[in-house]
């Protein structure tokens, strides 16, 4: 888009409603009162009486309008090509008489009411006509045209500090969840263009005008339908990978910001993650993280957190089968067992992530990749060590994916095993002592929670269940449950361990219709029908026989 565009449109390019346009060239040949041309007209002595304008020369062909296309449709106006080229000319003179416009602080101020305008004009005429899409289409043509002028910004960086102050950076960005889907893809690509590495701008430029779009992003990314749209758009996650790998000393803001939005893009939708796997963004995302295998960024910096985006990033990512696909073919296994050997403030983001890839549908490809990887000396060893209720919590995620996802038979699967009946059960015996130690907190939970519960109503009962549920998970449920399942899979699998475990339980006061209890618990908490839960209910309920 030129700087004239923008400044000094044709008078005629102004109306944009193709009815307006018709009445407007309509008049303006009848010499309409109203229009910026007066026609004079003077008697002629020989007017034969006939009524009405006199029809264009025969040979002479009708011109078509500035909207026309080479056949005559949309927006004729009828005139015919001499009077179409005086208009040009007389136009060209105001042009002249005008200058060339000033592209500076006035011009955006007087720019930024314009379009705040139109973008207003169009939302309310869409919301008072929303099922007479003709009475707003026309607003709608004015704010593409206005949006598509923004063109001429890319030309002064100079002005992106006051285009952010004045909030047009915020309305820019929130055109991306516009209803009508052009109207999105012209923001993307002003976006594009404003961000474009070949635009001269100062540090001090850019960080005012991406800071304030990732701002309005991560409001809008929160939004699951609207996350799901921006994603779709097809410039918006390339965009935000392509600034994510600006290489930076130290990390700026933007650069975490910008992380930190495609993490929340992909955690709200599907669609999202799907394409991140396409786009390869998975290898792109591994690579950026391998620079932590063994060093940290700064504690409390802009980096320390865009490190946490983009574990965050592929931890969502491996939710999706096609995911987990990429991220093994990409030897992201292979990254987080070294950072857990070698690496300090990476090894429990490395371990989640590692925990994440292998649960769910299609987790069989990262626990086949974890043995190939020799990764069961790492997470075994880990095991014997004291961890972190977080670090506990992955690995007995890990242990009970290894169980629950490696074929039967497989090499895999008999190394697995082995190394919970080596060394004299002490895996097992490890195991035991965990659970344990979560079920004694988990007890005085539960007892608070019976005497709360006794002298409540039915009512208010139903109001507390989710903090119930909470207090009981911060006491180690979820660690508990994931033991019980080890151990009845390893009570189904090995006699030895088996004896093992019913010996350890019996120490304890208990037996195994404990572990059966808490199967059955977890069975009775499956609540949707998908693929997934039928597997997982199908499994539990064939443990559960086993015991």
């Amino acid at each position: 888009m030129q700087p004239s565009h923008a400044g000094t449109k044709r008078k005629l390019e102004a109306i944009k409603d193709p009815n307006e346009v018709y009445k407007f060239a309509k008049a303006s040949a009848n010499g309409d009162s109203k229009g910026k041309r007066k026609a004079v007209v003077e008697d002629d002595p020989e007017d034969d009486g006939a009524a009405g304008p006199d029809p264009p020369p025969a040979d002479e062909e009708v011109a078509y309008g500035p909207e026309d296309d080479e056949e005559g449709r949309f927006f004729g106006g009828g005139i015919t090509k001499n009077t179409a080229e005086i208009l040009d000319f007389m136009d060209e003179q105001e042009k002249d008489d005008a200058g060339p416009e000033k592209i500076d602080s006035a011009w955006l101020r007087k720019f930024a009411l314009n379009f705040e305008k139109y973008i207003t004009t169009n939302a309310e005429l869409r919301a008072k006509f929303e099922s007479e899409p003709q009475k707003f289409m026309g607003s709608e043509a004015d704010l593409d045209a206005e949006i598509k002028a923004l063109s001429i910004l890319s030309e002064h960086p100079g002005l992106y500090e006051d285009f952010a102050k004045l909030g047009c950076v915020n309305s820019l960005v929130s055109l991306l969840a516009h209803e009508n889907t052009d109207i999105a893809i012209d923001a993307i690509q002003i976006i594009s263009e404003l961000t474009d590495e070949d635009v001269e701008a100062d540090e001090g430029h850019w960080d005012a005008l991406v800071n304030a779009m990732v701002g309005v992003l991560e409001n809008l990314a929160s939004k699951p339908a609207i996350s799901e749209r921006i994603g779709t758009e097809a410039a918006v996650l390339p965009w935000l990978l392509k600034r994510i790998q600006q290489k930076e000393s130290p990390i700026s803001q933007n650069k975490q910001y910008a992380a930190e939005v495609f993490e929340i893009l992909l955690q709200s939708s599907e669609t999202n993650r799907t394409r991140l796997a396409e786009l390869d963004g998975i290898d792109f995302f591994l690579q950026l993280l391998s620079t932590y295998r063994k060093r940290d960024p700064e504690k409390d910096s802009y980096e320390e957190e865009y490190m946490e985006n983009l574990f965050g990033c592929l931890i969502s990512a491996v939710r999706e089968l096609e995911g987990k696909k990429k991220f093994v073919a990409a030897e992201g296994v292979e990254l987080c067992l070294i950072m857990l050997k070698e690496g300090k403030m990476s090894k429990p983001r490395a371990l989640r992530l590692l925990d994440h890839a292998m649960q769910g549908q299609g987790g069989v490809v990262a626990a086949e990749a974890l043995v190939e990887a020799a990764g069961l000396k790492t997470v075994f060893g880990m095991l014997m060590k004291k961890q972190s209720h977080s670090a506990t919590e992955h690995i007995l995620g890990i242990l009970s994916a290894l169980l629950r996802s490696l074929p039967a038979n497989s090499a895999g699967r008999i190394r697995t095993l082995a190394k919970f009946v080596e060394k004299g059960y002490e895996k097992i015996t490890k195991i035991m002592e965990l659970r344990r130690e979560y079920s004694s907190r988990l007890k005085i939970v539960d007892q608070d929670i019976k005497k709360q519960r006794a002298a409540m109503s039915v009512d208010d009962r139903e109001d507390m269940e989710a903090e119930w549920l909470s207090r009981r998970l911060d006491a180690g449920l979820f660690c508990l449950q994931t033991a019980d399942l080890i151990l009845a899979w390893l009570v189904a699998e090995d006699d030895g361990a088996r004896k093992h475990i019913n010996s350890s339980l019996t120490k304890q006061g208990e037996s195994l219709e404990a572990v059966k209890a808490s199967l059955q618990e977890q069975l009775k908490s499956i609540e949707n029908n998908e693929a997934e839960a039928s597997e997982t209910e199908e499994m539990l309920s064939t443990l559960i026989q086993c015991l």
